[in-house]
């Protein structure tokens, strides 16, 4: 209680700033061309290994616990936590941003952008996994560091327990979320090598770590539509898959089945099998087949040698984890991982809590001052007596 009015305060401050000069947020495009602006992911000074240890013991057993429970009844998922940890940290960064349902203040949040809509999975999960926390330690762990967490044991557990490695944790949830910022920031299936290497390099991510976290496609599934264009085969195509391969793939997606595994022979095991099926034209995406190029080509086969990739793998997936973290400066610690705290609070009470949701939401239109001062009385009436 005590926390949650300090909260109201420093939020109440926040909006007072707010009638003062108006707020804005920039929903703009990071780029205006295909290729995205550079940007240095933060290490923040915050993140640190077992950082829950005196504020939520056993916090990171629980998340490991459910995921394993989870993996256990369908190991599919346990792809989708880590690709949708992927998809997370590439917009906006690693702050849960991609969890945010819609609200009337924004209906198109990054869950429902073009390369996420329908495509993935876990948000329950995560929804399970927080539901446990809150009841242990209320208000303490991010949602930005259950998934990175859930993403870290997705490895674990797929791998069959060969690739392990510490996650530090210090996130903080964000509360901006655009649609808009998706097909700009998540390498597309059709992607070749020019623009893979400049969309990671943007995320501070070098090539070779392009080409290890490219090595997750060798779990999880792939919708028939994100590869239909190297489906018919074109037998001039140097990079195309091999006539045993497109023919298997096209019998899958026309016999009424709209996915396909990713990799046909260890399709439930993280593994390095990925840079094998590079090599001998196994692979369903552009993006995957593009790795074959002069300037990757060596890189797949290094990744071929045992124990290499897998000690690449933890690396870049601790690095990725540290872009664009928020601190308590610019975030929050949501209570409900699919809205962010403002969003919470107008809903115990829709009536006005629908208005004043839109009216106070970054990027909405500019208040006036009555119904500036009378959305704050309102929002610090629900810290100070809820």
């Amino acid at each position: 209680m005590a926390s949650d009015k300090l909260a109201a305060l420093a939020l109440l401050l926040a909006l007072l700033g707010c009638v003062a000069c108006t707020c804005q947020a920039s929903y703009g495009y990071p780029y205006p061309s295909s290729v995205p602006a550079k940007s240095t992911p933060r290490a923040a000074p915050a993140l640190s290994y077992a950082y829950y240890y005196k504020t939520c013991k056993g916090a990171e057993k629980i998340v490991r616990d459910v995921v394993q429970a989870e993996i256990k009844r369908n190991r599919g998922i346990g792809a989708g936590l880590i690709r949708l940890f992927f998809h997370d940290c590439f917009v906006q960064g690693c702050d849960a941003s991609v969890l945010l349902d819609k609200t009337q203040a924004n209906e198109q949040t990054e869950k429902f952008g073009l390369p996420n809509i329908g495509s993935l999975r876990g948000f329950e999960v995560i929804d399970k996994i927080k539901t446990k926390l809150e009841a242990k330690c209320k208000g303490v762990v991010s949602c930005a560091d259950i998934v990175a967490y859930a993403g870290r044991d997705a490895t674990y557990f797929l791998s069959n327990k060969k690739v392990y490695f510490e996650m530090p944790a210090g996130r903080y949830d964000g509360r901006i979320s655009s649609a808009n910022e998706t097909l700009f920031n998540l390498p597309p299936p059709f992607a070749d090598v020019t623009l893979l290497e400049a969309m990671f390099a943007a995320k501070g991510l070098s090539l070779d770590e392009m080409v290890t976290l490219s090595g997750a496609h060798t779990v999880g599934i792939s919708h028939c539509s994100s590869f239909g264009d190297r489906l018919p085969r074109n037998a001039s195509d140097p990079k195309a898959m091999n006539s045993r391969y497109a023919k298997s793939v096209t019998r899958k997606c026309k016999s009424g089945s709209s996915t396909v595994d990713q990799d046909i022979y260890t399709p439930n095991t993280l593994d390095n099998r990925y840079y094998k099926n590079v090599l001998n034209h196994e692979v369903l995406f552009t993006s995957d087949a593009a790795l074959e190029s002069s300037k990757t080509k060596y890189l797949v086969k290094q990744n071929l040698k045992p124990y290499l990739w897998e000690a690449k793998f933890k690396q870049a997936m601790r690095k990725m984890g540290g872009i664009g973290v928020k601190t308590s400066a610019n975030g929050e610690i949501r209570k409900n991982c699919r809205l962010y705290q403002l969003a919470t609070f107008m809903q115990r009470n829709r009536d006005y809590g629908d208005a004043c949701l839109v009216i106070m939401a970054p990027g909405a239109w500019k208040p006036t001052r009555i119904t500036s001062w009378f959305c704050m009385y309102y929002i610090f009436s629900l810290y100070t007596f809820y």
